[in-house]
């Protein structure tokens, strides 16, 4: 874990690792935002993992969502992901949505895939283990994500719940077997196979859950993806059937942007703490 930067921000640091990771065989970046008096903290701090979406790297939410204020307050580090594999190794497409910065955090099963792209397993294991060792923190996690990376939340919050104590997502993929980000992704990483997919659809396994957890969505009604790749519907639908106690909150004017989501974090933040600090 080599440090390439660091920056204070409310007291506390904000910064940026690189190391080799040996599941996606090839060098990663990652960010992490520590609240102030880290090196005083003896029991170390709960984290929140973050998720980003299409195109983005781990600096999209380290530099535009402003939550480094309130997660100093709270006393809650942020560890910011990158969003897929990379290097000149490592297979890319020329499409924004498949690729380099379009990992869909999801194991590769198919050629020239399965080589790097095991997001899964990344954001499951290896990274918490790496920066768990290395860190203050205590090892109680919470997950979140916007678009791509809120399916990626949602998906690894429901498959692990034990791991989490909260999962929250703005704007994310909902049900992704059927919209065409998701049915483009899934049929070159997974293959044809369409029963395959489902291992990775929030609303499958929303409806499937046999345990509950806090989940909060955030969406905002004006988002140019709502209807054809996002299908928010599709997920309460899912939750209302199954009971699952899903808080859903729709948000009128609001786009896919990070306007919206630094207009929503602190509540995103606060909803965590409720749990990451539990006695």
């Amino acid at each position: 874990m080599k440090l390439i930067s660091e920056n204070k921000a409310f007291g506390g640091r904000q910064q940026r690792f690189e190391h080799h990771s040996t599941v996606l065989d090839c060098p990663m970046r990652f960010s992490v935002f520590l609240p102030p008096r880290a090196e005083d903290n003896a029991q170390g701090f709960p984290a929140l993992y973050w998720l980003s979406g299409l195109t983005c790297t781990d600096e999209n939410f380290s530099h535009k969502a402003g939550a480094q204020r309130v997660a100093a307050e709270l006393g809650i580090a942020l560890v910011i992901a990158d969003t897929s594999p990379r290097g000149d190794g490592v297979a890319d497409d020329g499409d924004y949505d498949l690729g380099q910065g379009a990992g869909f955090y999801l194991n590769a099963t198919q050629p020239p895939w399965k080589s790097h792209y095991r997001m899964y397993d990344y954001i499951v294991d290896e990274l918490p283990k790496l920066v768990e060792a290395e860190l203050p923190l205590t090892g109680r996690r919470a997950i979140s994500g916007h678009s791509m990376g809120g399916h990626g939340a949602l998906v690894i919050g429901l498959r692990n719940p034990g791991r989490y104590t909260s999962v929250s997502a703005f704007s994310p993929i909902c049900n992704p077997i059927s919209c065409p980000w998701g049915e483009r992704a899934f049929s070159a990483y997974l293959g044809a196979d369409r029963q395959s997919w489902e291992a990775y659809d929030a609303t499958v396994l929303l409806s499937r859950a046999t345990e509950r957890q806090p989940i909060l969505i955030s969406q905002g009604e004006d988002d140019e993806f709502l209807e054809q790749q996002l299908k928010p519907n599709a997920l309460a639908t899912a939750a209302e059937a199954a009971g699952y106690p899903l808080q859903m909150e729709r948000h009128p004017g609001y786009d896919h942007s990070y306007f919206f989501i630094a207009t929503f974090i602190e509540q995103h933040l606060r909803f965590h703490a409720g749990y990451l600090l539990r006695p």
